[in-house]
């Protein structure tokens, strides 16, 4: 049996945040393109692709184990009781089997709570779309996977080639050597102090403390719980006094930057103005999809002086302008989007969180397009330098963990969905906009060529509205969720998109 492994506070975190109204999984929408002449049964041929590669990605076959009273960070374990078809489902539109009815579908599906019994993930699969076209809606808890790590999976359940030869498998060893049992818990605690005392009996080695661990039991009965809590709290403590020269560093550099006079203007930007879509949101989602073409948001983003990511928030301030100019309810001072940043390095495949993120405004006080973009550059610019400095000290601080914690957050949550705090405090953001970077090549499932995949992403009370793209092949897919009691009819603002992308064309193309 595989080795339990125990959450960072960071992955537990989207456990203890969720409540009915607010589910804490992401996923997304892809389209596939049937091969011509296609007369087998797709869902089987599908589910027998994804069950064949499971051994890939170990992570889908865990579940989640809670701790005795929820004391610490629960544990992924494997589900002795694994069954694909309990995860993988075969799905079905009422007529027209059109897009529309599909995103309606995804939006109300992805309003409902994953079942904490089993894996965190379920695929379901829509056939009999128009085109001889078939939909597959993935949902994944947050917990398990962000954004870098779905895209991580997606290499290892798709192909890059219709038909790729058959996987070789390395032959299974004749005889297996029996589990080793756990070593008592007077053992690994005698083990654990042992290394304690031997890290200080050498001089201090700020490279050997940032690697410093300290075995754990891994069980969950309450003796185990709080001695595994008692040596992550002394690797904790190492690792910060490590850590700590150049976090005070960081600091001292923000603080200037933040007293320098020339910027002081920049602080009434840290809190974000109240607009609609900053209420408490129901249990409904409303979903929404637009492609772009990523040469042309790319071309637009160069002459700008900019990246990709800058003209996606550029277009997505643009729309929420339009909106809100139409509803009458414009602040004067420019929303902020919460920015997720991957602290994932080139080639890392763990299915876990490796993120932090910056708040940037979106300069929706500016009517001009070209001065807007502009402007979001520039303070896309100051934002990443004010969180750089604090990056590599994300995972130290996501590692820890509180005694107790789990219980008192989730009661926090509860309070907070229940309280309606978020229709009265003013946000700390009011959209999250995320960007992942995806595959430029084709990719396909079972024979069938990708055409399109949609990210679909989560929406918290206060913050009704997230805005998530992802790129692939030279596209580029916008997937808007939104509190459907907020916000209905989210397609409308998707659409808007387009739009925005030609006004910015045109600004540019003037300026030539």
């Amino acid at each position: 049996m595989a080795e339990a492994v125990k959450l960072s506070s960071l992955d537990a975190s989207f456990l203890y945040m969720e409540t009915p109204e607010m589910p804490m999984h992401v996923g997304s929408l892809s389209m596939f393109q049937l091969p011509k002449g296609y007369k087998g049964d797709y869902f089987e041929d599908f589910k027998a692709q994804i069950a064949d590669r499971l051994d890939d990605a170990p992570m889908l076959k865990r579940k989640l184990a809670s701790t005795v009273l929820d004391l610490a960070n629960p544990s992924w374990v494997e589900d002795e009781q694994f069954d694909i078809d309990r995860q993988i489902f075969r799905a079905s539109l009422a007529a027209p089997h059109d897009m529309a009815a599909l995103k309606r579908t995804v939006g109300w599906m992805h309003a409902k709570l994953l079942n904490r019994a089993r894996p965190l993930w379920e695929f379901y699969l829509f056939e009999n779309m128009p085109g001889n076209q078939v939909g597959l809606y993935v949902k994944i808890h947050h917990a398990l996977i962000d954004g870098g790590a779905g895209m991580a999976l997606t290499k290892i359940i798709y192909d890059v080639v219709p038909n790729p030869p058959p996987r070789v498998r390395e032959a299974a060893a004749k005889t297996e050597e029996p589990a080793k049992a756990a070593p008592p818990l007077a053992e690994t605690a005698s083990t654990a102090m042992e290394s304690y005392l031997r890290f200080w009996q050498q001089p201090f080695d700020a490279s050997a403390a940032s690697n410093f661990s300290l075995p754990r039991s891994g069980k969950t009965d309450l003796g185990s719980v709080l001695m595994d809590h008692m040596a992550a709290q002394v690797e904790l403590g190492v690792k910060m006094a490590a850590a700590l020269p150049a976090m005070a560093g960081a600091a001292a550099r923000t603080m200037a930057s933040l007293l320098d006079p020339s910027r002081v203007s920049d602080l009434k930007n840290m809190v974000a103005p109240k607009t609609p879509l900053n209420k408490a949101i129901s249990s409904e989602r409303a979903f929404a999809t637009i492609t772009l073409p990523l040469s042309r948001v790319k071309a637009v983003g160069k002459a700008a002086g900019g990246s990709i990511n800058d003209m996606v928030m550029a277009i997505s301030a643009g729309i929420l302008r339009r909106y809100l100019q139409e509803t009458d309810s414009l602040p004067d001072r420019p929303l902020s989007a919460g920015v997720p940043i991957s602290l994932r390095e080139e080639g890392n495949a763990n299915a876990n969180n490796q993120v932090f993120g910056m708040i940037c405004p979106l300069a929706t006080d500016i009517a001009d397009p070209k001065q807007r973009l502009a402007t979001i550059i520039g303070e896309a610019r100051k934002s990443k330098e004010m969180v750089s400095p604090f990056k590599d000290f994300v995972p130290i601080i996501s590692g820890a963990s509180t005694l107790g914690l789990p219980m008192a957050a989730q009661i926090a949550s509860l309070f907070y969905s229940r309280s309606g705090l978020s229709d009265v405090l003013p946000p700390p953001i009011n959209v999250c906009i995320s960007n992942v970077p995806g595959p430029r090549m084709s990719l396909y499932a079972a024979g069938a060529e990708l055409l399109h995949l949609y990210p679909v992403s989560i929406v918290t009370h206060g913050m009704a509205l997230n805005i998530t793209v992802q790129s692939y092949r030279d596209q580029l897919e916008f997937g808007l969720i939104a509190g459907a009691n907020i916000l209905p009819d989210v397609q409308r603002l998707a659409d808007m998109m387009a739009d925005e992308l030609d006004v910015l064309e045109q600004a540019f193309a003037q300026a030539a």
